[in-house]
């Protein structure tokens, strides 16, 4: 079921990517890099404890925040909330291909999709 669920996070990661790239919004690849990562920010949580970590990490890595953010993109037609939106649900699905789901708040490696090893 894991291998399942990779590769339907797989598909949604390329199509993530994809729509950003026909969306033809003019930005350097280095931006484009930026902004990919920028929900990993949400770690700086666990310098607290790992209550706040899950809390932070969760925010910025569940799919409904990358929705709300595109669905603003689109009602507003602002291409920015657009872009971000698309690239913060591309790197929610590519950490769920790596293994890294949403975080309890026991422990970093204690995700919905199981424990990391």
């Amino acid at each position: 079921m894991k291998q399942l669920i990779k590769w339907e996070e797989l598909s949604i990661f390329i199509l993530s990517i994809f729509l950003v790239y026909k969306l033809n919004f003019k930005l350097e690849w280095w931006q484009y890099f930026l902004l990919f990562f920028t929900p990993d920010i949400g770690m700086i949580g666990y310098l607290i404890d790992t209550k706040w970590g899950a809390i932070t990490y969760n925010i910025l890595h569940h799919k409904a925040s990358s929705t709300v953010l595109i669905l603003c993109g689109l009602l507003l037609t602002n291409d920015w909330l657009l872009v971000i939106g698309l690239l913060f649900f591309a790197h929610a699905a590519f950490d769920r291909v790596l293994g890294f789901g949403l975080k309890y708040s026991d422990d970093f490696k204690h995700t919905n999709i199981g424990y990391m090893k």
